[in-house]
């Protein structure tokens, strides 16, 4: 399936922005320290990681593919008073200068990206001591709610299947929701891996903000604006009928990857 997040960049940013606020903390318990430091956010969106290390004190360069990712961004930037370079490219072909970035990260990106082509470019810019910091995030299957709206999308997709995205899709077992082929990757491109782990937030949505949640979602990107309407606009009636207009208390998992340059 064809992704173009250039289709759902308006919903990305309202509604992809649950940057879990101990996501920081956790980092810098285990010596990922921020202030000062040059910091590259490969696959950046809308910006929500490089704002959240921008406020760290951190020297941010955001890297992203999508023009309109950038423009919703740089809209918040300027709301908020921020100043945060964003270069439209690939994390493939950077063209930033090498050896010089601390450290590199990836929130929701990395099955994206042509992995081999990434770490080479990661291997040119990153200085000889950097990390390298994976992060995934996304809501489990844990209320009705979800159950219910997977169920719902199922009928819209090909065969009736939601299959994982990305080169995820490619893989049969994960640790720590991380394909284990990335891991022999990682190492194999002298990255040693430093410690993997995971934590639970909650995220909390009306139903229109759900279902805004619901339509950034790449499953639904490859879809007309009106196809991505009527679906959206039959989630909504179902969640009105069966919860009321009530606040979802949405369980979201994250999982972080933390990989030392050797």
């Amino acid at each position: 399936m064809q992704v173009d997040f250039g289709n759902v960049a308006k919903l990305y940013a309202l509604y992809r922005n649950d940057l879990p606020g101990e996501l920081l903390k956790t980092l810098k318990l285990r010596g990922v320290k921020l202030t000062g430091k040059k910091v590259v956010d490969l696959g950046a969106g809308t910006g929500v990681l490089s704002r959240a290390l921008y406020k760290e004190g951190a020297e941010v360069i955001g890297i992203e593919p999508s023009k309109e990712l950038i423009e919703e961004a740089l809209k918040i930037d300027q709301s908020e008073g921020f100043h945060i370079t964003y270069e439209n490219t690939y994390s493939e072909d950077t063209f930033l200068p090498k050896q010089t970035f601390d450290y590199v990260m990836v929130l929701r990106a990395w099955h994206w990206f042509d992995s081999a082509k990434t770490l080479q470019e990661i291997n040119r810019i990153i200085k000889e001591n950097g990390k390298l910091i994976i992060m995934d995030s996304g809501f489990t299957a844990e209320s009705d709610i979800v159950k219910d709206t997977l169920s719902l999308i199922r009928q819209y997709m090909p065969n009736q299947e939601l299959k994982r995205s990305g080169s995820k899709s490619k893989s049969k077992q994960l640790i720590n929701s991380f394909p284990v082929e990335w891991f022999k990757e990682w190492e194999e491109n002298k990255f040693d891996l430093q410690e993997t782990y995971k934590f639970y937030y909650h995220v909390v949505f009306s139903n229109k903000e759900w279902c805004g949640r619901v339509g950034s979602l790449s499953w639904l990107s490859h879809f007309s604006p009106n196809e991505r309407k009527d679906i959206l606009n039959e989630l909504y009636k179902h969640l009105k009928q069966r919860y009321g207009e009530v606040q979802h208390n949405i369980q979201h998992g994250c999982y972080v990857t933390i990989l030392n340059r050797i």
